[in-house]
């Protein structure tokens, strides 16, 4: 966020405006709801990562904007891009509304886009706080946390998308993890031991089919020793 002034605004907006989306913030110290707004927009903006960026324009201080933009009541709020205007509003919207307002901007750059994107377990919580039902925040949160042997918790983030491969995945990894065993070293020979086991022990079907969820279907033993198990079975 940067103050604008009359000198500079043909640098600092319709120019730069010809690279990144500009949001020009109209606004005067005596006007209350130009406070309430101007945090608000200043929050928005900062999460778009600079895909969009906001300057400040005190109407007071510099007049020559103000009659330009033919500013009759402030807050008042003006998006340019190519050196045009391409959207506007007036006065102390809610949060909802600038947000919409910003993402028609830059609709790659959502909040939860960039709290994912950041990918640290604050960011991946507050993806999940904003839409509880992003499979991709609960995924790359649980898993993170699976990492740092804090199993409780992330099978508390991934049990509701059970359903989702991705998760699934990542639970079975989970419990693999709490019973001591790893996917690492020379897990065929612990595949095949398994497959070998299913005519005499019941348990074994259920320890290879959660290795092979472990695995992922990425993993061509994910397949193979499905159909293996399968031709066993029945």
């Amino acid at each position: 966020m940067s103050d604008v002034t009359d000198a500079t605004f043909g640098t600092a907006v319709i120019e730069r405006s010809k690279s990144v989306p500009v949001v020009v913030d109209l606004w005067a110290e005596w006007c209350g709801p130009c406070k309430t707004l101007g945090p608000i927009l200043e929050k928005v903006i900062s999460e778009t990562g600079g895909a969009v960026e906001l300057v400040k324009v005190d109407v007071d201080a510099n007049p020559q904007i103000s009659q330009a933009f033919q500013v009759q009541s402030i807050p008042a709020v003006y998006a340019l891009h190519d050196g045009k205007i391409v959207d506007s509003f007036v006065g102390a919207v809610p949060e909802s509304v600038v947000r919409a307002f910003v993402e028609k901007l830059a609709p790659g750059a959502s909040q939860v886009d960039q709290l994912l994107g950041a990918g640290d377990e604050d960011s991946l919580r507050g993806a999940l706080a904003l839409d509880p039902t992003n499979v991709d925040a609960a995924v790359a949160l649980g898993d993170l946390l699976r990492q740092s042997d804090r199993l409780d918790e992330a099978e508390a983030v991934l049990s509701p998308f059970a359903h989702v491969l991705a998760a699934k995945t990542v639970l079975a990894r989970l419990h693999l993890q709490r019973s001591g065993v790893s996917l690492e070293g020379d897990l065929d020979l612990t595949l095949e031991h398994l497959l070998e086991q299913i005519a005499i022990d019941e348990g074994a079907k259920d320890s290879l089919l959660e290795i092979l969820d472990a695995l992922g279907p990425d993993d061509p033993r994910y397949v193979s020793y499905r159909r293996r198990l399968a031709s066993r079975l029945y």
